[in-house]
């Protein structure tokens, strides 16, 4: 079984980690095996490393150009974007009922939809958790996803029960959650009253996508409030199958694979990422 996980960013800056040794991290290091057959996406994904004004300006200027260029194919966008959760649930809306679930990409605007547009509704979906993200506590992370790379493979509830973490560790590689879609920790948090049946999507299906954390948080935090979410939309919940957030199919799990080698402090790593935010290779060893 490999050992390490190698990520280089830019000026050739290495960050090393050391890939556990459990079933979920094998079940991770097959789909990685498979990731060079499709390019990697985004390699600037880098959230929270900047000042509050850097990540919202950064933000509001990649959601505005996302916006520009869906409605210069058809005006479907006809909200002034507001800089709030309300108008983010809207936006995010519209990325999921225009662009499409992940196995229904049919809407007659997206067959029609150039390469760009198609490009840009994709961006919105990543713009609209950038400016999250910018709104919310710094929390320094970066995510690796391939562009196009089928995600078939399912966690089963057993390995979810047992591999699940409700802590993030500075320096953790865990699965991304690779669905479009809410899971109950997002709509709690969101508040979400856009959102569609079909787009409430929990934590399931996993590929070689992943994110690194830079900070630490202790998720046992959410639950009270994801509870009284549950609690709130009991009927919406009860057809799911979902009675409580220990529901696995409702708790803010995170799956980690993979831990940093790090010398110094966090602050000075951070800062040494800060300056260069962008992956240039991922290698496994």
């Amino acid at each position: 079984m490999p050992q390490r996980l190698v990520i280089t960013l830019a000026n050739n800056f290495e960050l090393c980690f050391n890939i556990r040794d459990t079933p979920l991290a094998e079940l991770w290091l097959e789909r990685m095996s498979q990731r060079l057959a499709w390019p990697m996406d985004n390699p600037d994904r880098f959230y929270g490393f900047g000042t509050a004004q850097q990540e919202q300006d950064r933000a509001t200027s990649m959601i505005q150009q996302c916006i520009a260029t869906i409605n210069s194919h058809q005006h479907i966008i006809d909200r002034e974007f507001e800089y709030t959760q309300d108008g983010l649930n809207y936006l995010h809306n519209i990325f999921e009922r225009y662009h499409g679930l992940l196995d229904q990409q049919t809407s007659e605007y997206w067959l029609s939809a150039p390469d760009t547009v198609r490009q840009a509704l994709a961006n919105l979906n990543l713009a609209v958790h950038r400016c999250e993200t910018a709104m919310a506590e710094p929390c320094p992370r970066f995510v690796c996803t391939w562009f196009g790379m089928p995600k078939t493979k399912q966690l089963d509830v057993d390995t979810m029960k047992t591999y699940g973490e409700l802590e993030i560790k500075f320096g953790t590689v865990y699965l991304n959650y690779c669905e479009i879609g809410k899971t109950v920790e997002d709509l709690s948090h969101d508040n979400d009253i856009y959102i569609g049946d079909d787009a409430f999507r929990p934590f399931g299906y996993y590929s070689a996508d992943f994110n690194v954390a830079f900070y630490d948080w202790d998720l046992n935090k959410k639950l009270a409030s994801m509870q009284q979410y549950i609690q709130q939309h009991q009927e919406f919940f009860l057809a799911h199958s979902i009675e409580s957030v220990y529901n696995v199919k409702a708790q803010p799990l995170r799956f980690p694979v993979a831990d940093l080698e790090y010398t110094g402090t966090q602050q000075q790593l951070i800062s040494q990422i800060r300056s260069r935010q962008l992956v240039r290779e991922v290698n496994i060893l």
